[in-house]
Protein backbone atom coordinates (compact mmCIF):
# COMPACT_ATOMS: atom_id res chain seq x y z
CA UNK A 1 0.00 0.00 0.00
CA UNK A 2 1.06 3.56 -1.14
CA UNK A 3 1.28 6.34 1.83
CA UNK A 4 -0.03 9.65 0.49
CA UNK A 5 3.20 12.22 1.65
CA UNK A 6 0.75 14.60 3.31
CA UNK A 7 -1.22 11.81 5.19
CA UNK A 8 -0.35 11.04 9.14
CA UNK A 9 2.59 8.73 9.47
CA UNK A 10 1.11 5.68 10.33
CA UNK A 11 3.50 5.44 13.32
CA UNK A 12 1.56 7.35 15.32
CA UNK A 13 3.74 10.61 15.18
CA UNK A 14 0.91 13.11 14.79
CA UNK A 15 3.38 14.15 11.80
CA UNK A 16 2.61 13.66 7.83
CA UNK A 17 3.89 10.67 6.57
CA UNK A 18 7.03 13.49 4.43
CA UNK A 19 7.67 15.10 7.98
CA UNK A 20 8.36 11.97 9.43
CA UNK A 21 9.12 8.49 8.35
CA UNK A 22 9.34 8.52 4.97
CA UNK A 23 12.98 10.58 4.94
CA UNK A 24 14.30 7.09 6.91
CA UNK A 25 12.45 5.28 4.38
CA UNK A 26 14.73 7.16 1.74
CA UNK A 27 17.85 6.08 2.98
CA UNK A 28 17.96 8.66 6.14
CA UNK A 29 20.06 6.74 9.62
CA UNK A 30 17.56 6.69 12.54
CA UNK A 31 19.46 8.27 15.37
CA UNK A 32 17.84 5.97 18.20
CA UNK A 33 16.18 2.29 17.97
CA UNK A 34 13.24 4.44 18.81
CA UNK A 35 12.62 5.71 15.54
CA UNK A 36 13.88 2.97 13.63
CA UNK A 37 10.70 0.96 15.20
CA UNK A 38 8.72 3.43 14.54
CA UNK A 39 9.68 3.78 11.03
CA UNK A 40 9.51 -0.45 10.40
CA UNK A 41 6.10 -0.17 11.73
CA UNK A 42 5.51 2.21 9.46
CA UNK A 43 7.49 0.43 6.83
CA UNK A 44 5.22 -2.49 7.34
CA UNK A 45 2.10 -0.29 6.44
CA UNK A 46 3.66 1.03 3.82
CA UNK A 47 4.64 -2.62 2.39
CA UNK A 48 8.47 -1.25 1.77
CA UNK A 49 9.94 -4.79 2.09
CA UNK A 50 13.08 -3.38 0.95
CA UNK A 51 13.53 -1.00 4.31
CA UNK A 52 12.11 -3.75 6.50
CA UNK A 53 15.17 -6.30 4.75
CA UNK A 54 17.92 -3.21 5.19
CA UNK A 55 16.87 -2.64 8.25
CA UNK A 56 17.11 -6.28 10.27
CA UNK A 57 20.03 -7.52 12.20
CA UNK A 58 21.80 -10.34 10.69
CA UNK A 59 21.54 -12.61 13.56
CA UNK A 60 17.77 -12.02 13.42
CA UNK A 61 15.70 -15.34 13.24
CA UNK A 62 14.04 -14.54 9.63
CA UNK A 63 17.23 -13.05 8.11
CA UNK A 64 17.95 -14.89 5.22
CA UNK A 65 20.18 -14.40 1.79
CA UNK A 66 17.38 -15.47 -0.02
CA UNK A 67 15.94 -12.10 -0.26
CA UNK A 68 13.38 -12.67 -2.61
CA UNK A 69 11.52 -15.62 -0.59
CA UNK A 70 11.89 -13.07 2.15
CA UNK A 71 10.21 -10.13 0.09
CA UNK A 72 7.66 -12.24 -0.75
CA UNK A 73 6.68 -13.49 3.14
CA UNK A 74 7.14 -9.98 4.04
CA UNK A 75 4.38 -8.76 1.11
CA UNK A 76 1.94 -11.66 2.35
CA UNK A 77 2.17 -9.86 5.59
CA UNK A 78 1.22 -6.33 4.38
CA UNK A 79 -0.67 -6.84 1.99
CA UNK A 80 -3.29 -9.13 4.17
CA UNK A 81 -2.89 -6.76 7.39
CA UNK A 82 -4.08 -3.59 8.11
CA UNK A 83 -2.13 -1.42 10.48
CA UNK A 84 -3.98 0.44 12.32
CA UNK A 85 -2.46 1.61 15.46
CA UNK A 86 1.18 1.83 17.15
CA UNK A 87 2.02 2.15 20.58
CA UNK A 88 5.12 3.42 22.38
CA UNK A 89 4.95 1.21 25.81
CA UNK A 90 8.74 1.96 27.27
CA UNK A 91 12.24 2.68 25.44
CA UNK A 92 14.84 1.76 27.22
CA UNK A 93 17.93 3.90 24.83
CA UNK A 94 22.04 2.38 25.12
CA UNK A 95 24.79 3.24 23.34
CA UNK A 96 24.99 -0.10 21.06
CA UNK A 97 21.89 -1.73 22.59
CA UNK A 98 18.43 -0.37 23.14
CA UNK A 99 14.97 -2.19 23.56
CA UNK A 100 11.94 -0.57 22.35
CA UNK A 101 8.22 -2.31 23.68
CA UNK A 102 5.05 -1.39 22.12
CA UNK A 103 1.62 -2.76 21.05
CA UNK A 104 0.94 -2.90 17.56
CA UNK A 105 -2.63 -2.89 16.70
CA UNK A 106 -3.35 -4.73 13.21
CA UNK A 107 -6.34 -6.58 11.36
CA UNK A 108 -5.16 -9.42 9.49
CA UNK A 109 -7.06 -11.16 6.72
CA UNK A 110 -10.16 -10.29 8.74
CA UNK A 111 -8.93 -11.15 12.52
CA UNK A 112 -7.76 -9.13 15.26
CA UNK A 113 -3.82 -10.09 15.50
CA UNK A 114 -2.49 -7.21 17.91
CA UNK A 115 0.51 -7.99 20.32
CA UNK A 116 3.02 -6.76 22.31
CA UNK A 117 6.70 -6.90 21.89
CA UNK A 118 9.63 -5.95 23.72
CA UNK A 119 12.06 -6.00 20.74
CA UNK A 120 15.97 -6.00 20.71
CA UNK A 121 17.99 -3.37 18.32
CA UNK A 122 21.87 -3.07 18.02
CA UNK A 123 23.81 -0.19 16.65
CA UNK A 124 26.16 -1.78 14.05
CA UNK A 125 28.86 0.30 12.38
CA UNK A 126 26.94 2.97 13.69
CA UNK A 127 23.38 1.63 12.20
CA UNK A 128 20.71 0.91 14.34
CA UNK A 129 19.11 -2.22 13.58
CA UNK A 130 16.50 -5.00 14.50
CA UNK A 131 17.88 -7.72 16.07
CA UNK A 132 14.98 -9.75 17.35
CA UNK A 133 11.69 -9.54 19.79
CA UNK A 134 9.98 -11.25 22.46
CA UNK A 135 5.85 -11.31 22.82
CA UNK A 136 3.92 -9.83 26.07
CA UNK A 137 1.51 -10.78 27.75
Amino acid sequence: MKISVNAPCPCGSGLKYKKCCQSFHKGALPKNALQLMRSRYSAFAASDYKYIIKTTHMENPDFTEDTESWKNSIMEFCNTCIFQNLEIIDFIDGEEKAYVTFKATLSCSGKDSSFTEKSKFFKTKGVWLYHSGEFQE
